[in-house]
């Protein structure tokens, strides 16, 4: 612990000037925050530049690295959203006196120091900043060595900000790119209050199968879309081919593609034309296979087992025909990572069905997977979508930030 143990106690001492923060305070830090980031717009994609240039381009974590002049534009908007949201900590939860006089609240309080681990997203380092502020937590954040110039600006403005608001600067820190450095704050029981990882399902299980610190898992995305027969098939490849394409490197774009037999030459009949415009490569079961060989797709392969519960994170998609919903539920219970899961159906009993008996924390009917999202949600940012049912399940936002404490007021009450 030697190397980041100081940087740890500063985070701990820390949660004491965030605490302290009047609600009023706390937006107006925000939304001067967000005017910061739009002002230093330049300075930030010339530091954003120096991580881009270190990537390949055929990389497809690539399109999660840039800052442009629109994305920081969307970043200093979220801002503003999570400072007019209200703060979830400090509600009273329960109320009571007790016939012995006792009075008994309970309320909701900030979770302390928060520490996240993430890869190749900048945008996670002002998002995180911000929803920590906003419910009174402190934030360590171990960013990946891909956006280290980007996260080391943004962090350096979050600060300036702190520093004008007279609030310890300790209360948002970026900790060394060393990955040695991780088990340490996985271990760091008595300064951190939670672990986040936020990235590759390889990240997320080492963090759970190394950390003595409780760990909340987000990021992992398998997500399918289940083309039922009684589904309106335009609708229904217009819904894949968004999921698919509309931003592949991302947790809620579709991995796989389950087609009804009775429909299927049908619809990969429609879907081959829109996938093909994205040069999306197919891994195909036999008869999916079958069918897009005579369509002529051109970037065509053979399933192979483990292409069924794999995260693409690229324009890449798996595809099974199944024969019915009884195969295609058993297909998502088997292979899915519990993040978002559709079904496109005309069919009303059905797709409750879906809903009701697939096990995911987000379930769609008639509609792309990819709306999964904090912000979409009305949430504000996110921190990431959990994919376990403790504490927090989807879109892990501000309102999750925070855990309970009781409060018990006397005046020299002593138990029998």
């Amino acid at each position: 612990m030697e190397s980041i143990q100081g940087l740890l106690e500063q985070a701990q001492a820390a949660t004491r000037s965030v605490k302290g923060l009047p609600d009023q305070q706390k937006q107006q830090l925000l939304q001067r925050l967000a005017v910061h980031v739009v002002e230093n717009t330049a300075a930030i994609v010339a530091e954003n530049r120096k991580d881009v240039e270190k990537m390949s381009a055929q990389d497809p974590k690539m399109d999660r690295l840039v800052l442009n002049e629109t994305r920081i534009k969307q970043l200093a908007d979220s801002l503003n959203e999570i400072a007019l949201l209200p703060d979830p900590a400090n509600q009273i939860m329960l109320e009571r006196t007790l016939d012995n006089g006792l009075h008994v609240q309970k309320r909701t309080v900030p979770l302390g120091v928060v520490g996240v681990i993430y890869e190749s997203r900048p945008n996670v380092t002002l998002d995180v900043a911000a929803l920590c502020i906003r419910s009174g937590n402190v934030c360590v954040l171990r960013g990946g060595s891909d956006a280290f110039f980007t996260n080391t600006i943004l962090v350096s403005l979050i600060q300036d900000v702190l520093r004008e608001f007279n609030v310890d600067v300790n209360a948002v820190q970026l900790l060394p790119v060393d990955r040695a450095l991780i088990g340490d704050m996985l271990t760091a029981v008595k300064y951190i209050d939670i672990i986040i990882p936020r990235g590759s399902q390889q990240l997320i299980e080492y963090v759970r199968a190394n950390s003595r610190v409780p760990v909340i898992e987000t990021g992992a995305g398998v997500c399918h879309t289940y083309v039922e027969k009684t589904a309106d098939l335009n609708m229904a490849s217009a819904i894949v081919t968004n999921a698919k394409v509309s931003r592949p490197s991302v947790c809620n774009s579709l991995d796989t593609v389950l087609v009804d037999k009775e429909v299927a030459k049908a619809l990969l009949s429609l879907l081959a034309p829109s996938l093909k415009a994205y040069d999306v490569e197919i891994f195909a079961d036999e008869t999916a296979y079958a069918i897009l060989k005579k369509l002529d797709y051109p970037l065509l392969q053979h399933a192979a087992p483990e292409d069924f519960g794999r995260e693409f994170l690229d324009f890449k998609c798996s595809v099974k025909v199944v024969s019915g919903p009884d195969e295609a539920l058993q297909h998502i219970q088997e292979y899915s990572s519990k993040h978002s899961e559709a079904i496109v159906s005309a069919d009303t009993a059905i797709s409750e069905r879906f809903l009701n008996e697939v096990d995911a924390a987000a379930v769609y009917i008639n509609a792309s997977t990819r709306f999964t999202d904090g912000g979409v949600f009305g949430l504000g940012a996110e921190i990431g979508i959990s994919t376990q049912k403790l504490h927090a399940r989807g879109p892990f936002a501000l309102e999750k930030l925070v855990t309970e404490k009781w409060f018990i007021r006397g005046n020299g009450q002593v138990r029998n």
